[in-house]
Parts: C-alpha cells; sequence; structure tokens
C-alpha cells in the first residue's frame, strides 16, 4: 500500500512540475505573443482606462479626453482641431497616433518610465501615473494668422524664430479635424476613407512632409555659395549676364518675368528675382561648393526630426552645367519642405548660424513637474557671418524696393524673398507662389521670426501668382503677430 502512495506522490509532484513549467512558458516566454495577438484586448482596455495627457500652445491645452462610457473608456477631443493638426496629429482609437500625439505618446498615456521616481512601484501594482503633458512651442497668434491668412488655399506656413530654433507655427492646408478619429464604430472608419480619399489630402502635412520646388526662394542659398566661395565679391558689380541666357551646352534660352536683368549685379538679382544672374552664378559656383552650401543649410539631410520625421528636401549631387544652371534657381530637381525654407531665412537672420527646429518646449508630470527641456542645438553653420549680414541687407531691399514689397510693416525690419516656382510636365502646372522673410522689431538686437509660406492654388489665374501677392501678405500676418 506504501508503494503505492509513494507512486500517487510521484505522479502529482509530476503533474505540479508540468503546471508550473506551463505557467512559466505562459508568463515568460510567451508572453509578449500573447500580448501582441490582436485577440487580446486587455492593452486597449488599459491604454484607454484612464484620459490621456494634453498638448499644449501657450500654457493652455488644445487637446483633452472625454469618458465615452465604452469599454476603451477614454476618447481624445481637440480644441480648434483643423488649425492645430499639423502639430498635434491625431490620436484614434481605430488608426492609432500621429506627430506629436505619436512623438511623446509614452508621456501622454502615462507609460513612459520618466513620468515616475518609482516606475517599478507601477509594474508591481499592475497600474500607471496620469499621463503627462507636451508643452509645444508654437504661439496661438501666429498660428491664427497663417491659418488665416491661407484661407482654405492648398499651401502651408512654417515660422521658427533664428535664434533658438523653435517652431513657432506649423499650419497645413485645407486642414481636417482630429475628433474624427478618435473613437471607433462606423463614423470613424467613413470619415478616414472620406479623409484619405479626398483630392485635397488634408491630412497630409504640407509644412512638414510634402516638398516643393522652392522656385527664386532658393537664390539666397546661391547668394551665399558665391559670397563664401569668392566667386561674388562685390554684389554691386555688373555680373556681364545675358538676358536671355543660352543653359551652358544647350541650345535652350533661360528667360527673366522681370525686365532689366541684362548685365544686373547680384544685388539687383536678388532685388528684382533674375533668374539669368542667378543661373550663371550658381555655374560659376559649380556643382561641388552649390551641394556642400544646400547641405549646409539643411538639403539632403534625412534624419530631421522635430520630433515628428520631417521629408527631406533634395538638391541633386550630379548634374549637368545646365541642370545646375536650373538647380541654382529653385527649378529642376531642388525640392524643399516650407520648414527648410524657414530654415533658410532663419540662417540668414541668425548671422550663418542654422539652428535645428524643435516643436516641444518642455515635457511635464501631470501635476506639472518637469521631465525633460526642449533639445537647443545648432546643426552647423550655413555661411560666413559677413556673408550673413550681406544678405540681410539684400533681403531687406527686396521688401523696401524689390518684389516682396507686400510684406512690409511699419516700425520694422523686414527681409524677404519671392519665389514663383514652375512645375508639372513642361511646366504646364500652375505655379506655387512662396515668401521666406525675417522680421525684426524696431529696437530689437535680433531678428524675432522667420517664416515660409507657400501657396498652391490651382484654382488662381496663372497670370496672378506670384510670392508677392499671394504669400507675401500672409508672412507679414504671421510676423506681425510674432512681433
Amino acid at each position: 500500500m506504501i508503494r503505492y502512495i509513494r507512486w500517487c506522490a510521484y505522479f502529482c509532484a509530476l503533474l505540479l512540475a508540468a503546471l508550473l513549467v506551463n505557467v512559466a512558458r505562459v508568463q515568460v516566454w510567451e508572453s509578449a505573443a500573447y500580448g501582441a495577438n490582436p485577440a487580446n484586448k486587455r492593452p486597449a482596455i488599459e491604454r484607454y482606462a484612464q484620459p490621456r495627457g494634453d498638448i499644449l500652445v501657450d500654457g493652455r491645452p488644445v487637446t483633452g479626453s472625454r469618458d465615452s462610457g465604452q469599454l476603451l473608456r477614454y476618447e481624445r477631443t481637440y480644441t480648434n482641431g483643423p488649425l492645430y493638426a499639423p502639430v498635434t496629429g491625431f490620436s484614434s482609437q481605430t488608426y492609432g497616433t500621429s506627430f506629436v500625439e505619436s512623438a511623446e505618446d509614452g508621456i501622454l498615456a502615462g507609460t513612459d518610465p520618466g513620468l515616475s521616481a518609482f516606475p517599478l512601484w507601477y509594474d508591481l501594482a499592475r497600474g500607471r501615473p496620469a499621463g503627462g503633458n507636451a508643452a509645444t512651442t508654437i504661439r496661438a497668434a501666429m498660428q491664427r494668422a497663417a491659418y488665416k491668412g491661407l484661407g482654405g488655399k492648398r499651401g502651408a506656413v512654417a515660422a521658427v524664430e533664428p535664434a533658438t530654433g523653435k517652431i513657432l507655427t506649423l499650419v497645413s492646408s485645407p486642414s481636417y479635424d482630429p475628433a474624427l478619429l478618435s473613437g471607433t464604430g462606423a463614423q470613424v472608419k467613413a470619415a478616414w476613407a472620406r479623409l484619405n480619399a479626398d483630392p485635397a489630402k488634408p491630412m497630409l502635412n504640407r509644412a512638414l512632409r510634402e516638398t516643393y520646388p522652392p522656385g527664386s526662394t532658393f537664390k539666397i542659398v546661391t547668394a551665399a555659395a558665391a559670397l563664401d566661395s569668392g566667386v561674388v565679391t562685390d554684389v554691386d558689380a555688373p555680373t556681364r549676364t545675358p538676358d536671355p541666357y543660352p543653359l551652358p551646352g544647350t541650345s535652350t534660352l533661360l528667360p527673366n518675368a522681370a525686365t532689366g536683368c541684362q548685365d544686373a549685379s547680384m544685388a539687383e538679382a536678388v532685388q528684382w528675382s533674375c533668374n539669368t544672374v542667378m543661373a550663371r552664378i550658381g555655374v560659376q559656383v559649380g556643382l561641388r561648393e552649390m551641394v556642400e552650401a544646400a547641405r549646409r543649410f539643411g538639403f539632403n539631410d534625412d534624419g530631421l526630426r522635430v520630433p515628428s520625421w520631417v521629408s527631406r528636401s533634395d538638391f541633386d549631387t550630379d548634374m549637368s552645367p545646365d541642370q545646375l544652371a536650373l538647380s541654382s534657381i529653385g527649378q529642376f530637381n531642388t525640392k524643399a519642405t516650407p520648414l527648410q525654407m524657414a530654415m533658410v531665412a532663419a540662417a540668414v537672420a541668425n548671422g550663418g548660424e542654422v539652428k535645428s527646429p524643435y516643436l516641444l518646449d518642455r515635457i511635464t508630470q501631470d501635476d506639472g513637474s518637469p521631465v525633460r527641456s526642449g533639445d537647443q542645438h545648432t546643426l552647423g553653420r550655413a555661411m560666413n557671418p559677413a556673408t550673413a549680414m550681406r544678405l540681410q541687407e539684400l533681403m531687406v531691399k527686396v521688401v523696401e524696393n524689390g518684389t516682396g514689397k507686400n510684406a512690409a510693416i511699419p516700425g520694422a525690419v523686414v527681409g524677404g524673398k519671392t519665389g514663383t516656382a514652375q512645375h508639372g510636365v513642361g511646366n504646364a502646372g500652375t505655379p506655387y507662389a512662396w515668401f521666406i522673410s525675417w522680421a525684426r522689431a524696431e529696437g530689437a538686437p535680433l531678428p524675432a521670426v522667420a517664416v515660409a509660406v507657400v501657396v498652391e492654388d490651382a484654382a488662381a489665374d496663372r497670370g496672378d501668382i506670384s510670392g508677392n501677392s499671394a504669400a507675401a501678405p500672409i508672412a507679414r500676418a504671421v510676423m506681425e503677430a510674432a512681433l
């Protein structure tokens, strides 16, 4: 009898060992797979069991949370959703997150270890701290001015503080309300399908993710390259450039929209936007120096984060002389985001130094206790300080007595550059209107803001499209709000 009891005990011990091994297998080796299984709803239920932290503009929340009473309890809400959509992005229980909602998801959801001095305690208690807040560098008045200025036209505005790199404005138009995507169900799916099918692409962040031919605004980069390389030593000296200009190695003649460009100086070419002069100067600078100059401003960098990723702005590294001539006036394959062109204006305003743009000023716990601050750092020097000073003078002439008069602000020093970028097969598309600028209040030591505006209004009359008429008034409104 004792022998049978002993065998029974051995068998029970074996069953217990097998049970413990299986528990370890489920909770240790296969826990990640079970957690990631689409049929497992517990992570989603836990994620939305408490209100999400807020995104702040001027210290005030532009997001919120509402109790839906559903299994996924708290849904995201947005204040002035279309206005701030290019900044906040969306937080959807169906489609995930984008932009700041995505970049700082751990903070906002309360899962980031930095929110607690004792993160292990929350792991043991199977809980998490309240979601933290993300305070942006955006200024509400400037954001409203840019959004109102675009007035629903396709386009974008980006504005930065030259001395720090803070992004002060980030507007994309047309926009959308992220609240349409917050919850679950048929209405959310219908809104997602409708927004993605819209030919106006309201969910495209044109300020960060769309690249355009920058047109004549790129002439500032070419002028900087010419001065730094010594190709141009006197901006007021005649350049001996014919009008029209034969593109090197071809029979194609490059014309000017402006008059008086025959044998114009570089100063006159910037002031009146002479294609011929700046194209010839770009060829004289040469491919290697032009590529290097563009790189110093931020072109060909696919690693820019603000903290969301930014589309790469391109300047070709392998071109024939005629292609280089066109690229030097912002055509051919040259492409730039509005943020990149704001960085170009900011580099001139900041004495040649390019600050890395950033969108988040500080991250805090729910009670306002700091977690981390925005990362200010320099990307490098785009040009010599003397070159920047000279370009400031040239850009001021554009606004005071050139192609950018609509950007003038009484009592302030404003520098700018217009651009009308051709595009499409045979340049048949309606041109994009560009304006880049910076502004300094009277008596202030440094410019307070640098702006880039692009308007792609397909409904406008082709002859009415120009940087001065379509884009400069928007830039002026944003700069006035900044000052």
